[in-house]
């Protein structure tokens, strides 16, 4: 079908305004044209203040609309950009790898879509607004590589051959079936299938090492995987089979406890002494350990007793080291 000029430059709008451009190339050849006549429809579309940017030269010439156009239309009310500011301020963990670069690139690109009247307030946020974080784990350097190779391999479902050290220090050598991407308390983590073991598992990155991303092969993702149903179990990170945990707390620190959800499945009970009494179903994980202790002497474990005997050992050691001197 003969196209007249107008309804080649609709069209040829069209092409300009996808994402990552058109070649020029394709242009010559689908309208018919030559480089003149392009030039001169490139010509009318910037007399309507069209911005396009042309990249390249020569067969590899590019033609697009400046992204930043696309975005005339949208405006960013003050609260959503105080939302955007105090979620990247969430990831600040993340700093040094291309996950933090790509977010300061997106809001980056989002700035012509605050208001002028919101600009200057949104230069302030700093000051007004903080995201206090607990002690980050460091993903610079040769974890950033990895994280981007595992970000790869969890889009395209790429298994990995991945060098690990676990929490006792020993390393071992795992092909890995990458499934879910987890952020918990200022770190990374992956929940993958450990192909030889047949068992999902839970990996922290920073302790992944020469890590290989098997590009041309593929894993199917299980139809029934549910990555919230798989920690469902977990006091944090690692999930397990469920135990009924039961721990009494004194008066002191009763509010603090009352003010947190510890667990969805937890049940609070006040006692006639006036301690407070948090029923769980959890996996009984170092986790669960490390937070009873966390309390001191206002926590005690009522069941199960391997958790309280657990408790009583590690008080011990305590106790041992802090006469050692060591």
């Amino acid at each position: 079908m003969t196209l007249n000029k107008a309804q080649r430059l609709v069209k040829l709008l069209e092409l300009v305004t996808r994402p990552g451009g058109v070649r020029a190339s394709e242009l010559l050849e689908r309208f018919d044209i030559d480089p003149r006549s392009l030039r001169r429809y490139l010509a009318d579309l910037r007399d309507i203040d069209l911005p396009i940017v042309d990249r390249n030269r020569g067969g590899e010439r590019v033609l697009e609309v400046d992204p930043r156009w696309r975005r005339t239309g949208v405006t960013l009310s003050l609260a959503e950009v105080l939302s955007l500011h105090f979620g990247r301020r969430l990831f600040n963990f993340l700093q040094g790898t291309s996950f933090a670069s790509d977010m300061d690139g997106a809001l980056e690109r989002l700035e012509p879509a605050i208001p002028r009247a919101h600009a200057e307030l949104s230069k302030q946020l700093d000051r007004s607004f903080v995201a206090r974080a607990e002690h980050a784990k460091d993903y610079a350097g040769e974890a950033s590589e990895i994280i981007d190779d595992l970000v790869t391999a969890l889009i395209y479902r790429n298994p990995m051959d991945v060098t690990y050290r676990r929490a006792d220090e020993v390393t071992r050598a795992y092909r890995l079936h990458p499934y879910t991407l987890v952020t918990y308390r200022q770190g990374l983590y992956v929940l993958a299938l450990d192909a030889r073991a047949g068992l999902v598992k839970t990996y922290a990155v920073e302790r992944m090492s020469e890590a290989t991303r098997l590009h041309r092969e593929k894993f199917e993702l299980p139809s029934t995987w549910d990555p919230e149903a798989h920690l469902a179990h977990a006091f944090g990170i690692q999930g397990g089979a469920p135990v009924r945990v039961v721990v009494a707390f004194s008066p002191t620190v009763r509010t603090f406890i009352t003010e947190r959800r510890w667990h969805a499945s937890q049940q609070l009970t006040r006692r006639p002494d006036g301690w407070l009494e948090l029923a769980m179903d959890v996996a009984e994980t170092p986790e669960v350990l490390s937070w009873v202790l966390s309390f001191g002497r206002d926590a005690r474990v009522i069941a199960p007793d391997s958790l309280r005997q657990r408790v009583l050992d590690e008080a011990k050691r305590m106790v041992q080291a802090a006469e050692s001197g060591r």
